[in-house]
Order: structure tokens, then sequence, then C-alpha cells
């Protein structure tokens, strides 16, 4: 199989990517973040493991156990979205609720054990496919980007996503459903909050709710900020969040390479989210786009008198 620092990156960041993607959708529709999906991936992974224990451990009953917490975590999602969409509740502050009770959900879902599962098929849904020297979850990132371009492509998701973000009433006037975008939104988001689930539960062969996935969503808020994404919503690009979940993967193996504390990491975290925040502040913009002009300006007057 390959290894090295970039096939870790790459693996590492699996989760975080697809998370990235559903986060750029409520993000660009919604104006805000979910910050309960590491929660939710709790209950989704614990309901993985629920249905899977229930019985022997076979392609169906994969297929199935991996199909409840698709419904379990839409369910969620939509939850979320109505608190969103319909009360008009600000994302951050509905999603607190879920990000608050979500892990004690999963706890009681396995009654609070910590159930393993162990199957050929479990592990290489986390590890490799045998022959295969790529790991599987990087062929599932890639297969959650096709499905999201051939949606871009195929329908207006992307188009009315965009439109209710940059401004409801104008979209409510052109035919558009902004409740409903919106709460399509979180129900997508639902979807890959599973998928990250049942990727984290068949790497380590256990669910263990109080740290699965714990703390990914600031993670996930942050690659779609590297992306280029504007978080008050609107215009996005799917392909930047990717691109700044494996810069974010990237920049914490490194610090793990360098004898960096797993808590020391977090400050490095806090310091670009800073950065990125001001860079991207409209009094930083606006100043640089002045600078910009004057030198533009400075190197016209310098060519009209060469001449």
């Amino acid at each position: 199989v390959l290894a090295g620092n970039l096939i870790s990156i790459l693996n590492g960041a699996s989760e975080l990517a697809i998370l990235a993607m559903g986060m750029t959708l409520v993000t660009a529709s919604s104006g805000g973040q979910d910050i309960s999906v590491g929660a939710a991936a709790a209950i989704a992974g614990s309901v993985f493991v629920r249905v899977l224990r229930g019985g022997d451990i076979t392609p169906l009953s994969i297929l199935l156990a991996f199909l409840a917490c698709c419904v379990v975590a839409m369910l969620f999602g939509a939850f979320n979205g109505t608190l969103v969409a319909v009360c008009n509740i600000q994302p951050m502050i509905a999603t607190l609720i879920l990000y608050t009770a979500g892990r004690s959900i999963a706890y009681w879902v396995n009654g609070g054990a910590t159930p393993t599962v162990s199957s050929p098929i479990i592990n290489a849904i986390g590890g490799f496919i045998p022959g295969v020297p790529v790991p599987t979850p990087v062929f599932i990132v890639i297969l959650c980007g096709i499905i999201f371009a051939l949606l871009f492509k195929f329908t207006n998701l992307g188009l009315y996503t965009q439109a209710v973000g940059i401004n409801q009433k104008a979209a409510r006037l052109n035919g558009s459903n902004p409740t409903g975008m919106k709460l399509l939104t979180f129900i997508i988001l639902g979807l890959c909050v599973a998928v990250a689930g049942c990727i984290s539960v068949s790497r380590l062969g256990l669910i263990n709710h109080e740290t699965i996935l714990i703390e990914i969503e600031m993670d996930a808020i942050l690659a779609v900020a590297i992306g280029g994404n504007a978080l008050s919503g609107g215009k996005f690009k799917m392909a930047g969040s990717v691109l700044g979940a494996y810069a974010i993967q990237a920049l914490t193996t490194t610090l793990y390479a360098m004898k960096v504390s797993s808590t020391a990491i977090k400050a490095y975290k806090a310091i670009v989210i800073i950065l990125i925040v001001v860079i991207g502040s409209p009094v930083v913009k606006s100043a640089a786009g002045k600078i910009w002009a004057k030198l533009r300006r400075g190197r016209q007057t310098a060519v009209t008198e060469g001449k």
C-alpha cells in the first residue's frame, strides 16, 4: 500500500472534506454554520454500529446499517433546518441544541457502551481494499465530489442555493423557495454527516460517542473559510472548501511531525482563523482595493511619462 505524509493527509482529511462539502451549501444558503456536525456524526455512527450488532455482519446488513444512519442523520438535519428556515433562528444558535445534546443521544443509542464491530468489509471501508494501494476513504471523497458535481451540472441546486444566500426576497420573487432550499441544504449536510460517521467508525472498528470526530465542526467551518467562501452566504466554491480541508489536515500533520502537542495545535488553528477573518473583512478588502488602485494609477502614469 501507499504510505507517507501525502497519503496520510489525503486519508486523514476524508471525513473533514465530506463535511466541508455539506457545510458549504448550508453556509451559502443560510449565511450561517452548523456547529452540530460532530455530535450528529456520533449519533449516525452509533446507529450504524447498533444495526450491525443486531445480527451477522454481511454486505446486506452493512448496507441497511448505512441507510439507517443516513435516515437518522437526515432527520436531525431536517430538525436543524426547520429551526433555521421556518423559525428564522440564527444557524449557529439553532444547531447549538444538537451540539449540546447530540453526544448524549449517541450515548443512549448503545446504552453507554463502546461496542466494536469487526468484519473484512468494515476494515476495507475504513482502511484498504485488498490489492488497492490507495485508502478507501479517499475514493469515497472522490465519489461524493462527483455526486455534487453532477447535481450542480444537471440541477439548479447550486444556482438556487446562491440566489437564496445572496437575496432571499429577490429569490422568492424569481420563483425560488428560500425556506425549502435552506431545509434541503441541511438535509444534504445530514447525508454528509452520515457518510463521515460511517467512515470514522470503520476506521476504528468501534463507536466512542465522546471522541468520534470531536471538534470537527470548527475545522469544517475553517475549511469553508479557507476555500474562499463568504461565511455570510451567497456564492460558494465547493472545490475550494475541499482544498481547505486538505490544507487544514496538512497543517495538523505538519505540526504533529514537529512534535507540537495536540493542545497547542488548536492555538495555531485559531491564529489561522483570525488571519482569514481579518483578511476577508470589508475594511481590509477596501483598503487593499485602494492600494491596488493607486499602484495601477502609478504604473499607468509611469508608462505615459515614458512615452
